[in-house]
């Protein structure tokens, strides 16, 4: 039995690592577990056992509370494999397609469905966990929203709907160049960022009177070196400001927007300040989501599918 009704639980389960987190119904987070228990770690029959060992001590302290997940845990190489969603869809179409399983100790968990966008070039584009931080975002006014991650996702906001959104790969290739390319080998990590440097990177891509891409720039951080005019500590920091820069260029090519517009970045990490940094760089009014939007946009989603349920 639940004896504290106004509790949940939230789970971020990605690929590398497990997060739970215990929220209010208001979306305000009471407590959290973090471990290494990543999707690629754990036996396609052990996600049960993982997350009821992970989320014991609340149990044993509140009893069962109800369990929702989005994200990774939900994909092919997930517990089980939900469907996506196809855009232009709101919280009422994402929230029609969840899908509710009971737990071996008589709890349920309920998993959200991902958001696809067939209308993308060459194939239709996917998003798994990014469709609750834009439902708790907010769909009520009409604006581009950036996403930072590992993936990157621009999406579009219309008439109470998600309308299209698109994927750019940079933080894995940031990350891909960082520790593997001929930077690493020369390049020093600083204790914290370099904004200068990083600012140095965007106006590298920005300021390029010439129709260059990525592929042209990136060899400046190392002919910049070997030209005494930057530091192996600077490296890093101006590798990350060429390619997030890259990132808005190509967005702002294809139309995701033009100086001047307003621009919502919604995340909850460190990487909200590249892009918000980025984004004034290129000329943007940057408004700044807040951290729980995953959360809030999660619970938004269960709450109404579980008012229809109730209704049917």
């Amino acid at each position: 039995m639940n004896a504290y009704p106004t509790l949940r639980i939230v789970l971020d389960w990605g690929t590398t690592s497990f997060r739970a987190l215990l929220v209010e119904a208001d979306g305000r987070v009471a407590d959290r577990i973090e471990s290494q228990d990543g999707i690629q770690s754990v036996p396609k029959d052990g996600f049960a056992t993982v997350l009821q060992r992970a989320i014991a001590p609340w149990r044993e302290r509140y009893g069962v509370l109800p369990v929702y997940a989005a994200g990774m845990i939900g994909s092919r190489n997930g517990w089980v494999e939900m469907p996506y969603v196809a855009t232009p869809a709101d919280a009422g179409s994402l929230a029609a397609q969840v899908r509710r399983m009971s737990l071996p100790d008589g709890g349920s968990i309920t998993f959200v469905p991902g958001l696809t966008d067939p209308s993308a070039y060459p194939f239709p584009d996917v998003m798994r966990g990014e469709e609750t931080q834009l439902v708790g975002f907010g769909l009520s006014e009409d604006r581009t929203v950036v996403l930072p991650g590992t993936h990157a996702k621009w999406a579009r906001i219309e008439g109470g709907t998600i309308q299209r959104f698109q994927t750019f790969v940079t933080g894995e290739i940031f990350g891909t160049l960082a520790r593997h390319s001929f930077l690493a080998k020369v390049a020093r990590q600083p204790e914290t960022p370099d904004w200068q440097a990083f600012a140095r990177g965007i106006a590298v891509v920005r300021d390029d009177p010439r129709p260059a891409s990525l592929l042209g720039h990136l060899f400046a951080v190392r002919t910049g070196w070997l030209a005494g005019r930057v530091d192996p500590a600077e490296m890093t920091d101006m590798l990350s400001g060429i390619v997030v820069a890259s990132e808005f260029e190509d967005a702002r090519t294809l139309g995701w927007f033009s100086e001047g517009d307003t621009v919502a970045v919604v995340g909850d990490d460190d990487l909200v300040e590249v892009y918000r940094r980025t984004g004034e760089a290129f000329g943007l009014q940057i408004i700044m989501g807040d951290e729980d939007c995953a959360v809030r946009g999660c619970l938004a989603i269960a709450a109404m599918a579980e008012e229809t349920r109730g209704a049917a």
